[in-house]
């Protein structure tokens, strides 16, 4: 099992160039941005509980954190956790990855949902209860893209006419797209058009084995590849990760809270000390 880091990077942080450095030489193979434009102020009830954590009204985008990690790193595998694709222009999104995925030497992977946030969703014009449908195709817009040299594409979503645009991806076929989520048509949506799960913070190993199991079963059936399952883990806990090792997962992703350098890469030193990576 691989080990990586997840963290909301702010402007009230460490800097990412200096996390992603940290990451790399102490031997985590990944770093993981999540994604919020903004917060409404009359936002959906936090899944959380309580008020908004502050973090998610000042993370920097994913995008750019990635780009300034890619430039100062050689192996670390540079990912979203999650982008919010039902809020972005696929097009765009295509470029903007593809562009990255080049310059990193085909480092990116590409987590992506549709979010809990409803009023941030309709406030970049998509129908929150159409949000699902909107994630697929725009994400079979952008894997035309990216494998195709005249793409094309035409939805109920997204529709556009034959067109070209480069660079494509390094990763081939193209960066891997996790989906993000829980609810119950996960697996028929990855299976459909996703290489991967990113399963949620809050759900330890009992609760994710059981997922796994199913998502594999349905991925063999339907003839694609074994899925890729990535989950969080909040401490050098030997016993939870054990537990997540057990269920199938690939990969774990320390979760950060967005402190400054200091306690960040104390955190780190913790985690590397405690747990061989």
């Amino acid at each position: 099992m691989q080990f990586g880091a997840y963290t909301f990077i702010t402007d009230e942080g460490i800097h990412p160039a200096e996390l992603a450095k940290a990451l790399e030489e102490r031997g985590f193979s990944a770093f993981f941005v999540p994604e919020h434009t903004h917060m409404p102020l009359d936002h959906s009830p936090y899944p959380g509980g309580g008020p908004v954590p502050r973090r998610y009204c000042r993370s920097l985008d994913p995008l750019v954190v990635l780009s300034t990690a890619a430039a100062v790193t050689e192996r670390l595998v540079l990912g979203t956790a999650i982008a919010l694709l039902v809020q972005r222009d696929p097009i765009i999104l295509a470029k903007e990855v593809a562009s990255l995925d080049h310059l990193s030497g085909g480092r990116v992977e590409l987590g992506v949902g549709a979010g809990w946030n409803r009023p941030e969703v309709a406030n970049h014009g998509v129908d929150p209860h159409r949000r699902l449908r909107v994630l697929r195709e725009r994400v079979l817009a952008m894997k035309e893209i990216w494998t195709a040299e005249r793409a094309e594409f035409h939805g109920e979503h997204v529709d556009f006419g034959p067109m070209y645009s480069w660079p494509k991806p390094v990763r081939a076929p193209h960066p891997p797209v996790l989906l993000g989520g829980w609810g119950p048509t996960l697996v028929e949506r990855i299976v459909d058009h996703a290489e991967g799960w990113i399963a949620p913070s809050p759900f330890g190993p009992d609760k994710v084995a059981g997922r796994v199991a199913e998502l594999r079963r349905a991925a063999a059936a339907a003839g694609k590849p074994r899925p890729h399952v990535t989950a969080y883990v909040h401490g050098p806990d030997q016993r939870v990760i054990d537990g997540f090792a057990e269920a199938g997962v690939d990969r774990l992703l320390l979760s950060l809270p967005d402190t400054r350098r200091e306690e960040s890469l104390r955190l780190l030193d913790d985690f590397v000390t405690r747990i061989a990576i």
